[in-house]
This record gives structure tokens, sequence and C-alpha cells, in this order.
């Protein structure tokens, strides 16, 4: 597919199941990259799933509170007839559109874009022309297709190009298995004019849900992770280190509060605030000094040069970002506006170079967004990379 070359867009996601404001950022990005390079894009969640309710933190009995969020966002940004969502409720068809137009849609579109993978491939999807599989989160699935695990080899195999987060993977600098799989390095698009350069704030930040047992997995006799709070107690006495303020906003309050708390890290309940108020989450981000972070074992341990969407997007509001390595300076530059490090003296070091000289790395945050996270940039590469249909 040629970088001039446009039409008929799809991009699958997960924005109805999962309200959230980071995930609906995340999918924002590629809908508005794709229409600025001149295709007709369109958002669908066609989903096996039923949508999660994040005031209850429980499952929704209907999708009428994801439809008002979600349609809210997509309306605002001149996406208001172009989104269909169908859900597992059994009573529910389709929203948006009907689906007669959502196979007319499929039958004529040119480019779906399934990103993070959450579109379940089914027999009505066979016909799509340029499915593309754009994976969010490395390990996992490789590991799946390692195993032999039959459905994992499947949904790849109806793709005609395999995309990464994981920028190191299938290269001798990462330990993932590739099982066959062509996987190509791919980043977070970024719609830059969404996060505009304000004068920062007076403490290093992050969102972050802190403790998830269920994904973690074993790789030829050892244990990887996907939890983030083993990472952070890692580096728990970080703010003794250096003269910065940080403060951590967690989906509710740990059980490690106290013992945070008593190493000098600030702690606020970012669970309804920040994850389901998209404007909350970007004025956060925008209101922020920087982001420190750490980044899941997953990630860290097998080298996948993986790199945060969140992160990208503090990098676009010109908020230096502070965060664990994952091998990602590989690919991108380091030492100015962006640091990685492995133990906390690293990240304190980091810390300290940046209040040195905040209006620096501010300017290089940005710069480095500019030159490597502008959607226009991301997704004409991924573009170039996609098998004619």
């Amino acid at each position: 597919m040629s970088r001039t070359s446009t039409g008929r867009a799809i991009v699958f996601g997960l924005m109805f199941d999962l309200p959230y404001a980071g995930i609906l950022a995340q999918f924002l990005h590629y809908l508005i990259g794709l229409r600025r390079l001149g295709w007709d894009v369109w958002y669908v969640e066609d989903s096996l799933s039923w949508p999660y309710d994040p005031t209850t933190r429980t499952s929704a009995a209907d999708p009428e509170g994801s439809v008002r969020r979600v349609g809210a966002v997509l309306d605002r940004y001149g996406f208001e007839d172009r989104w269909i969502y169908r859900c597992a409720i059994p009573e529910v068809t389709c929203i948006g559109a009907d689906e007669r137009a959502l196979a007319e849609l499929y039958r004529t579109a040119d480019l779906a874009l399934n990103v993070t993978g959450a579109q379940e491939i089914r027999h009505e999807h066979a016909g799509i022309r340029g499915l593309v599989y754009v994976q969010s989160d490395p390990f996992a699935l490789q590991i799946d297709v390692a195993e032999g695990k039959s459905w994992a080899i499947e949904q790849l195999a109806r793709h005609s190009a395999h995309f990464t987060f994981g920028e190191l993977v299938g290269t001798p600098l990462c330990d993932l298995p590739t099982s066959g799989v062509h996987w190509q390095p791919t980043r977070q698009p970024v719609a830059l004019e969404l996060w505009p350069v304000d004068p920062p704030g007076d403490r290093f930040t992050t969102v972050t849900t802190w403790r998830n047992d269920t994904k973690q997995r074993s790789w030829k006799g050892e244990t990887y992770y996907w939890t983030k709070d083993r990472e952070f107690l890692r580096f728990v006495d970080l703010p003794r280190h250096t003269a910065a303020t940080i403060e951590l906003a967690v989906d509710g309050i740990p059980d490690e509060a106290e013992r945070l708390r008593q190493h000098g890290w600030r702690l606020v309940d970012g669970g309804d605030l920040l994850s389901v108020d998209m404007d909350a989450y970007r004025d956060y981000i925008r209101g922020s000094r920087g982001e420190l972070t750490a980044a899941r074992d997953q990630y860290v341990r097998p080298r996948t040069g993986w790199f945060s969407d969140r992160s990208a997007c503090y990098l676009a509001a010109g908020r230096p970002v502070v965060t664990q390595d994952t091998g990602f300076g590989e690919v991108l530059p380091t030492g100015e506006g962006l640091f990685a490090f492995r133990e906390a003296e690293d990240a304190a070091a980091a810390l300290d170079e940046i209040e040195a000289d905040p209006e620096h790395h501010c300017g290089a945050a940005r710069a480095i967004a500019e030159e490597y996270f502008a959607a226009e940039k991301v997704l004409e590469r991924l573009l170039a990379n996609v098998p004619s249909a």
C-alpha cells in the first residue's frame, strides 16, 4: 500500500467495552491521524463482550453509559456519523448505524486496523481487505503462538500484516519468540493538537492501575508479571534520592499506601477522576512537571522495546518522561526529554537533570513527540508496510 493510498478505513477498538479516558485517547489518535491522511475512517466495535461500567467497576446491564460517554467524544471530534457499536447483550443490535450499514462497511473497506487486537475476527470479517493487526502489548500473544494455541495462530493468520509496539520484537535484542510471524515495529500515533504545551506543573506524575495479577505468564520455566505494583515497589525509596515531587494517580488507594507515603510518594485516587473523564485525564497530564513511571515486567525483561501510549501523550504535552528501560532507547532518543532507567539511582539522576533545566527538557520532550509520534508520520510508516489488498 503506497503512502498516498486512501479510501475507506476501519479502526477496530474497545472504547465502548472499556470507556476509560486513556483508552479513548489511544483510539481517537488513530481516527484523527487517518482522517488527516485523507481516509474516510470509521470506528467499529463489533464485540462478543459486555460493556464495562467504570463507575461501578462491573459489567454493565446495558450499553447506555458507554454509548453516552464514547459517543460524546466521537461527536466532539467530528466522527458523529462514523461509528458502529455492536456488543454481546442479546437484545442489542447495532448502535450508530444498522447491521446492513455494518455489512456494507465490511464489504467496501480498503483498510482495517485491528488496534490492540481488540476485534475477534469472525466469519463476517473474512472479506475485509487490508486487515492489519496492531499489537499494543507484546508478550502474551507471542507466547500463545509459541505454545501452539490454535485460537492465537488462527487470529493472526486472518490478518495480512502484523505490527507491534514492541519495536525490538523479532530482532536479536529481544528474547520473545516470533514463531514465524513477521512482526513489524510501530508505536502510538498522537494527534499533537490535542496536547497544547503549557508551563510545567510542580510534580512528576503517572496514571496507573496498581495491581493486576490475572495476566502473569510462564515461559521457559520463568514467571513474567503484568502487575505494576511489583515494579513500583522495586524502587520504593526513589523519592528519598531526589528533590523532585512524585505523585501516583492510581485506580484506588493501594494496601501499600502508607509504606509509599513513608518513602515520600504522593498518592491520589485516580479511578473516577482520571479514568473516565478524558478532559480530566488530559488536564492531569498537561498539568504535570513530567512523567515518572514503571513498565510491566513482561515488557522489561525480554527487552521488547515497548513504549507506553500514555507516555507518548506526556511527550506530546511537552512533559519529559522518565520510565523503566524496555530497550526503547534503541529506536528513540534518550537523555533529553526522555530517560530510561533500570535502578532507582538512575531515575533519581534523570529527575534531577530535568529539575536543573525544566524548560529545555520540556522542549526536548515535545520535539521527540513531533518527530517520532506525530500521527501522520507513524501511520504513514505503518501504511507503507501494509501489503496491497
